[in-house]
């Protein structure tokens, strides 16, 4: 299991812009596709973009598609997550992944973030 902390969640208005980072504790970064995902009150976690190891690679939910973007940073070993036009709907708790390179081997989570959206 990799360690992942997150960070960057906070206040933010209506149609104002966030970005959440997240660190690993690995000396592989650069071999784990990361990814982040939110979980809604009351129903299932889903995929908001995933990233490969070496960035060439990128999967986005139609739902945010020209609004978050995804990145990472493998010399910090970290993923961002960069969330524009945020309405009280995104509101979501957002969880950062870290999938192994390695056959059948469980992926990683991090502790969870959280930002109110309000005027």
């Amino acid at each position: 299991q990799v360690q992942l902390v997150e960070s960057g969640g906070g206040s933010v208005q209506p149609g104002g812009s966030l970005t959440l980072s997240c660190a690993a504790d690995t000396a592989i970064f650069g071999h784990y596709t990361m990814g982040w995902y939110r979980q809604a009150p009351g129903k299932e976690r889903e995929l908001v973009a995933d990233i490969t190891g070496d960035g060439s690679r990128i999967n986005d939910a139609t739902s945010v598609k020209g609004r978050f973007t995804i990145s990472r940073d493998n010399a910090k070993k970290t993923v961002y997550l960069q969330l524009n036009s945020l309405q009280s709907q995104h509101a979501p708790v957002y969880y950062c992944m870290a999938a192994p390179p390695f056959v059948r081997a469980a992926p990683s989570w991090g502790q969870g973030t959280q930002f109110p959206v309000s005027s």
